[in-house]
């Protein structure tokens, strides 16, 4: 198989690019992204490229499934509208273009509480891009809501290091419908994808965080 990553510099994108690597299922992995990485792979492929460059890289966009591992924060990208670029239109038209040639799954980081009709703009954008993501012609869409996102970043985020304390504490607490609030890690969330990819499933699936660490 060949698989096509967006947002492999990210921390649920970093761990699914070493699992990939070290795949025999998987004979080719392309990378699209903004700065080239340290990693050096036969296998592995990087783009560099940024949103407004993607047509010029089309050709090279190229993978039996997609992993959409995109997402930005408002301390990182303040402006809305490169907020939502990033988020939404990224991955949608990375995905157009790939699909054209020959891709016919993805596997797509959502948000818990994602709703295209929510008055959070942030859940709104992530519902809008589920919506736009699942109208496409893929064989298969599986997107992953997780809550919380546990893992070691390369920048400081104070605010997520103190919630990731937060819910060690309470998480043994959140029970029964509760389950999917659960904290989950980025190594959990990037072998579920990989597990779930493998399979090659057809249809449209969506997996909460309680969810998602079942099919590891």
């Amino acid at each position: 198989m060949r698989a096509l990553i967006f947002g492999a510099s990210g921390l649920v994108g970093g761990e699914l690019l070493k699992l990939l690597l070290n795949d025999s299922s998987f004979s080719l992995i392309t990378i699209v992204v903004r700065r080239k990485l340290p990693e050096t792979n036969p296998k592995l492929t990087q783009i560099i490229s940024t949103l407004d460059e993607l047509g010029e890289n089309s050709n090279k966009l190229v993978g039996d499934v997609i992993f959409s591992c995109l997402g930005s924060t408002k301390k990182k990208t303040p402006n809305v509208e490169d907020y939502y670029k990033i988020d939404h239109d990224y991955p949608l038209i990375g995905s157009e273009i790939a699909i054209k040639n020959g891709a016919a799954f993805i596997h797509m980081i959502s948000a818990l509480g994602a709703n295209s009709s929510s008055s959070n703009s942030y859940l709104n954008m992530k519902g809008k891009i589920e919506n736009d993501i699942s109208k496409l012609p893929f064989q298969g869409v599986h997107i992953y809501r997780p809550s919380l996102i546990t893992g070691k970043r390369n920048e400081s985020r104070p605010l997520e290091r103190i919630s990731t304390i937060i819910f060690s504490l309470v998480n043994p607490f959140l029970l029964g419908s509760l389950k999917k609030y659960k904290s989950i890690s980025a190594k959990t969330i990037a072998k579920a994808m990989l597990s779930q990819a493998k399979k090659e499933i057809k249809g449209i699936y969506i997996y909460p965080s309680n969810i998602i660490k079942e099919l590891v």
